[in-house]
């Protein structure tokens, strides 16, 4: 009798539990069922097999960061407050649930408007967003798209800025009420850019580093105390040259970020370094930042080929010296040079397969300045979290973005990813920072036999143009190039201005057709040798950063640089002759 009630009680038991399994089953089934349909290209982008993409909004402005509010409004702070773009900030709504944005709002109109936008995030009903100069706030009304028009200013960078190199403010928040904020560092390695020692670019730097006392670090401040400045945060961290993307991960109560690598390694110091060496060093960071941290810049770089931090050739450095680079903290992984990392985000939903839980998606902008060497980066990975921690190692999670394969010149690629958002139903978004097309990325596969098969297929991805590490000599671009004048362009130019002449349709204007190119050789000449600083209009359009001098430069070169400069990107027949150049010079 015992035997056939445990019998009945077994079976009654397995009953209840297939009846749980199918309910969670269907349960499952219906949530796939309630999300979008992906594009049928994939919105242009290769994903691992079982997700989906579609393209929520094709051309929303020059879109930098996003965050998606929990009702599935987007959004998205521009490049610039208004510039032609109707307000810095723009807001989506879908109301159909079709996945595509069918309402789309410019709003704002604040201080600071011709200045460089990033970080925007939601808390507490309030919407955050950051200019250059200023951190800013807007409440969230329930129901309604738009925030109140009232802006408060959390923080404002009072500093006296001559160019604005690495001054956005992204930011993170803790679940403490604070707020974390960096001020990135004006130059390369700490050198005076405008009036370098010694006749040539970069050879000293200032030791100790009086920028550190205000930039090249992160501040703490309250994320709620109004009208602050850097007098009322503390420094969190220092030795951080520039950083857009951060994140407080909630998990494991710390602050991470990706940081930008110094540049200009070839251009300043030909000497040590070979063109091959500059177009992959040194590397972008992915680091755990607590109180304390410091990652050594100016003094030191970190070098992923031989995983050390390595002495900058501005402080005796010959691209070898580790001096005291152990005593700095390394980053869990040193991705190659000039990726640009400008976002990253913690997948803390339940859409996506378990192995993404609490890992790190980065987003790479792509390169401007790996010439002669093709432009990398242009994707977006992915950093596991295994046992308690960071992967050493990374994956390919979304690519494709430039459309093409080398990337020869950042204005030819299509799209750039620039910033990331978690929906609330656990959806990634990514945003593009050249026409502002926004993607949404789904899981609608088989979590359980998602694995090793799907990602091996996104591994190859590795061999592609834009991530391998380029051949010395394969790769190089210029290996056939004869002209003199193109030879120097190549060196001291391109890696800003590109060799296609276009720029990078940011932060470097464009030499086709400009101005500064087809009219006066004696503006073209002085702009060369003397540097400049400030903003300038190029084709009707802002810049504000800094080139600096190139006088060291010999008359002879510089008239073969310009005439190459004038014939090839501004149709100009005439010559610029070494007797023109040391006129001007003399002057």
């Amino acid at each position: 009798m015992r035997s056939f009630f445990y019998k009945q009680k077994w079976r009654l038991t397995q009953r209840y539990l297939c009846f749980g399994l199918i309910v969670m089953l269907f349960s499952g089934a219906q949530k796939q069922d309630l999300l979008p349909k992906g594009d049928p290209d994939n919105g242009g982008l290769a994903t691992p097999e079982g997700f989906e993409t579609l393209v929520v909004a094709d051309s929303t402005g020059l879109a930098r960061h996003i965050v998606v509010n929990e009702n599935g409004d987007i959004y998205i702070k521009l490049r610039y407050f208004g510039k032609g773009q109707q307000g810095g900030t723009v807001a989506l709504r879908d109301t159909n649930r079709d996945g595509k944005a069918d309402i789309i709002k410019n709003f704002g109109n604040y201080p600071d408007q011709s200045s460089l936008a990033n970080g925007i995030t939601i808390r507490n009903g309030y919407l955050y967003f950051s200019s250059s100069l200023f951190v800013y706030r807007s409440k969230l009304i329930p129901g309604q798209l738009l925030p109140d028009s009232t802006v408060e200013v959390i923080l404002k960078d009072d500093h006296e800025h001559g160019t604005h190199w690495h001054i956005t403010k992204p930011m993170a928040f803790d679940d403490k009420g604070n707020m974390y904020v960096p001020f990135g560092a004006p130059s390369d390695a700490c050198q005076d850019m405008l009036n370098l020692p010694g006749g040539k670019p970069g050879r000293s730097g200032l030791n100790p580093c009086p920028d550190l006392e205000k930039h090249g670090g992160i501040w703490k401040f309250s994320a709620d105390k109004l009208n602050q400045t850097q007098a009322d945060g503390s420094l969190f961290a220092t030795g951080l040259r520039s950083i857009l993307g951060m994140r407080w991960n909630y998990a494991e109560q710390n602050l991470y970020a990706v940081v930008h690598g110094r540049d200009n390694l070839r251009r300043l110091f030909p000497d040590i370094y070979s063109s091959w060496q500059s177009a992959v060093l040194p590397a972008e960071e992915f680091v755990k930042v607590t109180q304390g941290t410091n990652l050594g810049w100016p003094y030191y770089y970190f070098d992923q080929m031989k995983g050390k931090k390595i002495l900058n050739p501005e402080y005796g450095g010959d691209g070898k010296k580790e001096a005291e680079g152990a005593k700095y903290q390394n980053p869990i992984i040193g991705f190659p040079g000039h990726w640009a990392p400008n976002d990253m985000l913690f997948y803390t939903g339940n859409q996506f397969p378990e192995r993404y839980k609490n890992g790190a998606f980065i987003a790479f902008h792509g390169s401007t300045n790996r010439a002669p060497y093709p432009q990398a980066g242009y994707f977006v990975c992915f950093v596991p979290w295994v046992n308690g921690k960071f992967s050493e190692k990374w994956e390919v999670f979304a690519d494709g973005f430039a459309g093409m394969d080398p990337i020869i010149n950042v204005s030819d690629a299509k799209a750039r990813p620039m910033g990331l958002a978690q929906g609330p139903d656990g959806s990634l978004y990514i945003s593009d920072s050249k026409k502002g097309k926004i993607w949404r990325v789904m899981f609608k596969g088989n979590k359980q036999s998602f694995g090793a098969s799907q990602l091996a297929a996104m591994e190859k991805h590795k061999l592609l143009g834009n991530i391998r590490t380029p051949d010395v000599v394969k790769d190089n671009l210029d290996k056939d190039t004869k002209l003199a004048g193109e030879k120097i362009y190549s060196t001291y130019c391109t890696p800003c201005h590109q060799s296609n002449g276009l720029g990078d349709g940011s932060r470097f204007p464009p030499l086709v057709n400009s101005e500064w190119v087809t009219e006066d050789k004696r503006k073209l000449i002085q702009a060369v040798a003397n540097g400049l600083e400030g903003p300038i209009e190029v084709l009707g359009k802002p810049y504000n950063d800094l080139m600096p001098k190139h006088d060291f430069i010999t008359p002879e070169e510089m008239a073969q640089l310009l005439t190459y400069v004038r014939q090839q990107f501004g149709n100009m027949p005439d010559r610029v002759s070494v007797e023109e150049v040391n006129r001007v010079l003399k002057k």
